[in-house]
């Protein structure tokens, strides 16, 4: 059997651009001398089909977000257990998720104009819907920070949509694990605010 199984892939392009849209934290991945070097940070999906972030100059990741360097980026959507209660046949337990994949190289964009306006649009991205904040290109707390701030640039280079959604089973288990994908996420998330925060 060939792993991932292909019910568990999905190479739709549009499918693998919402999840980016909707999930933009990522965690990217470079290495350096046989390490790797991890960084949790929102990118954003162009119009070219390229992606745009930022990075503290002090994260040591920042100086391999240059020179066409090779990264690994990984966009997480939803997840959760799947208790075999929720079918109508036997099964075992197992986990579904959305993850998108990607191989791709960066150049870093040297212009505080191009990062500005970049701070700008980015923040415009994610105060959608309502943007009840908005960036102004005069503010002052952002031009102290501009001299603090790398942006890059991302060029993909392959792209893997893995949608593991039960997509295996009958018609009703398919429902019945998308309705449990949607209840634990809604549940899970107040459960786990309660007990560290």
């Amino acid at each position: 059997m060939k792993y991932p199984p292909k019910y568990h892939q999905d190479n739709d392009i549009n499918h693998m651009v919402e999840v980016i849209k909707t999930y933009p934290l990522a965690t990217l991945i470079s290495v350096k001398d046989n390490q790797p070097l991890i960084t949790h940070l929102p990118l954003v999906y162009n119009d070219d089909g390229k992606l745009i972030g930022h990075i503290d100059i002090f994260n040591p990741q920042a100086e391999l977000l240059k020179d066409n360097n090779d990264v690994t980026i990984i966009f997480s959507g939803p997840q959760c257990y799947i208790s075999p209660s929720i079918y109508t046949t036997k099964q075992l337990p197992t986990w579904n998720y959305i993850r998108v994949h990607l191989k791709a190289t960066v150049k870093a964009i040297a212009s505080k104009e191009a990062l500005k306006e970049s701070l700008i649009k980015m923040t415009a991205f994610l105060e959608a819907p309502d943007h009840k904040y908005v960036l102004e290109p005069d503010n002052k707390s952002m031009k102290g920070y501009l001299d603090y701030i790398k942006m890059f640039e991302i060029t993909i280079d392959s792209w893997e949509g893995k949608f593991k959604l039960s997509q295996d089973k009958k018609p009703r288990d398919i429902e019945s694990a998308r309705a449990e994908l949607l209840r634990a996420n809604q549940e899970s998330i107040e459960a786990f605010l309660n007990k560290v925060f």
